[in-house]
């Protein structure tokens, strides 16, 4: 879900071709998502090998990461740790929607069919299995995985500060509190309905007239993974009241926000966004897809079709060649 910052943020559009050359963070948690919710059956099934296991997520990983990496992209996939304790309250909501949405698409695969892959979408679930299944293909495809001691986004963030990766790729916002200078959605998302934006921290800054602190402040009061935000401000309104007051201490000195609910642990999500718990001694190392273990993995173990995967790993195998790299000036 991330935080509730979208309408004061302005996206650039870009074009793969610019990636040409650069290295990528991906939020590994939300990529395998979107993967399990989009690539299904029209009536909303996943799709699942002969042993009923389900296969939405590989099928993501091997032909969109190919045609990507045939780009020239190089990928890092950056993988959740232990959540912390204030977000097990939204991690609980999210289970009790997904079952809500399971109930419904039962439903409606008999009632009303043309719904069905609506709800389909939004049971889907990122369990162990999944996450051991993609490390697992990643690894045999030579794209480095590093497992975060607690966010990934977080994660992904310092290593773009470090300078080791130059974007994070994720679909909501929290990068950028965390401090990831330029962020990419929908990298991984279909070509024909979304299109590639970047967003730059700096850029955001500079237009609002805000610092990466106050930013965090306004995710505060409207509402992130890590609290409920106070009901019924919305994200201008949070901006106009930080630029104002400088932030929420002075807002609560100054007014009756401190009186109303969802802000109470201001000072605890601000500090997971701040000073979030990285690994700061990981290395980064790609290597040569191992054609024998790919094809064994996915079409031995789980029935795909081996002339798809032929031809995905011929992608990987030009991606390799060099590819001309672009100043971040020209795209900006």
């Amino acid at each position: 879900m991330g935080s509730k910052i979208g309408e004061i943020l302005e996206p650039k559009e870009i074009s793969l071709d610019v990636l040409s050359g650069k290295i990528v963070a991906v939020d590994a948690s939300i990529t395998l998502y979107q993967f399990l919710s989009t690539i299904r059956q029209p009536d909303g099934t996943p799709l699942k090998d002969s042993s009923g296991r389900t296969t939405s997520h590989l099928s993501g990983l091997i032909y969109r990461t190919a045609t990507l990496m045939e780009k020239g992209i190089k990928f890092v996939f950056v993988f959740d740790g232990k959540p912390t304790e204030l977000k097990a309250k939204e991690l609980k909501n999210r289970s009790e929607r997904r079952a809500q949405a399971m109930r419904k698409w039962e439903e409606a695969r008999v009632l009303f069919p043309e719904e069905a892959f609506k709800y389909a979408q939004a049971s889907s679930k990122v369990d162990k299995p999944i996450v051991e299944g993609a490390k697992t293909l990643l690894a045999y495809l030579g794209i480095p995985c590093l497992q975060a001691p607690s966010e990934g986004e977080a994660q992904a963030a310092y290593m773009a500060q470090k300078g080791d990766v130059e974007f994070v790729s994720s679909q909501d916002y929290d990068s950028l509190l965390f401090g990831a200078p330029a962020m990419i959605r929908n990298l991984t998302a279909p070509r024909k309905k979304t299109k590639l934006e970047v967003i730059e921290l700096k850029r955001l800054e500079e237009k609002h007239e805000i610092t990466r602190e106050q930013l965090v402040d306004i995710a505060i009061l409207v509402g992130s993974d890590f609290n409920p935000g106070i009901k019924g401000i919305g994200v201008k309104t949070a901006l106009k009241l930080i630029k104002k007051h400088h932030d929420i201490e002075k807002l609560m000195a100054q007014s009756d926000i401190g009186k109303k609910k969802g802000i109470e642990d201001y000072a605890l999500v601000r500090d997971i966004f701040l000073h979030p718990d990285v690994n700061r001694s990981y290395e980064l190392k790609w290597a040569n897809p191992d054609e024998g273990k790919v094809k064994e993995f996915l079409c031995e173990e789980h029935d795909f079709s081996e002339e798809r995967v032929s031809k995905a790993l011929e992608k990987l195998s030009r991606s390799k060649h060099d590819v001309p790299q672009q100043k971040i000036g020209q795209w900006l």
